[in-house]
């Protein structure tokens, strides 16, 4: 009688796992919204231009346009993806099947910025669900991370899961010729007396064409410079300096140029030199700009003269 007693305990206890583990087989395979939707975000509002139009959620292939679960927010048609970006998005599931996940999650490892992932990213990242609240919490606070180390100071970041994360930290750099003075006054040590600055030097320029122009900017300096030279990067100017087709007048708008005389000096350079000797070399040797502003031209994008530019 005990041994029957015993098989029949086994054999019950074994049916209980069974059907615990098809009732989890069921509740992931019947899930109430699709894993993943696409959605094209707008990013004309970033950029503090008007939005796109209507925002709706793309209708995914199979998926009702407004299923439940995909995120309603800063969604816009396909048809006007110009001006936008594609995103991957994690639809919200029903408690028991987010339990159920959470449980049987794996954990991964995959690109990712620190101060947008996601909450579900950073579960499957290692993270518990806690964990990734309190870096949630943190961000929305007004807390940022700027570098790779900063997310490593984080209490909840354990030394071996940044270890682990560490390569595949991706914090985008602040490109210095789309950045407004909000973005520059969030920088270490700009502040919005610089952030302002920064930006006016821009239009001035006619975009920058080195971020070392940074330090042109009056009383900026070399220390505060380094302090922000590895988060800010530099696409190309908006407006390249055309030294070569300006008017005198045009010309002395430039900061670089900027007295008549200099300017001057490079009409009559441009008029007595044939246009393949027309280089910045050409005229320090002539006189027509000092060292200090050759040196700063040098850091302009110059559009070349026709001449130059042909093969």
């Amino acid at each position: 009688m005990g041994a029957i007693s015993l098989t029949f305990l086994i054999l019950g206890y074994q049916v209980c796992l069974f059907v615990q583990h098809t009732a989890r087989i069921s509740i992931e395979a019947n899930r109430d919204a699709p894993d993943t939707v696409v959605v094209y975000v707008d990013t004309r509002a970033e950029e503090g231009r008007p939005p796109l139009g209507p925002r709706v959620p793309e209708r995914a292939k199979g998926v009702p346009e407004r299923a439940k679960g995909v995120p309603e927010e800063a969604k816009i048609l396909p048809e006007q993806a110009k001006g936008a970006r594609k995103e991957r998005r994690y639809a919200q599931h029903s408690p028991a099947v987010e339990k159920v996940r959470s449980q049987r999650r794996k954990v991964e490892s995959f690109r990712f910025n620190p101060n947008t992932v996601s909450l579900e990213d950073l579960q499957r990242l290692g993270f518990s669900q806690k964990q990734a609240q309190s870096i949630d919490s943190y961000r929305q606070k007004g807390g940022k991370f700027r570098r790779k180390e900063d997310f490593a100071k984080s209490y909840v970041v354990p030394d071996s899961v940044y270890r682990r994360l560490e390569q595949y930290i991706d914090i985008p750099k602040l490109d210095i010729n789309k950045a407004d003075s909000a973005a520059f006054d969030a920088l270490p040590g700009i502040g919005p007396y610089f952030a302002a600055k920064m930006v006016a030097y821009r239009e001035q320029l006619g975009g920058y064409s080195d971020k070392e122009q940074l330090k042109e900017i009056y009383n900026f300096g070399d220390e505060r410079y380094e302090r922000i030279r590895d988060l800010v990067e530099c696409s190309e100017p908006e407006r390249p300096l055309r030294l070569w087709t300006l008017p005198e007048d045009s010309l002395r708008l430039h900061p670089h140029i900027r007295y008549r005389s200099v300017a001057h000096g490079i009409v009559l350079y441009r008029e007595n030199n044939p246009p393949e000797s027309w280089t910045l070399e050409g005229l320090k040797d002539a006189g027509v700009i000092d060292s200090v502003q050759f040196a700063r031209l040098k850091l302009c994008r110059i559009i070349p003269s026709i001449s130059a530019a042909a093969p």
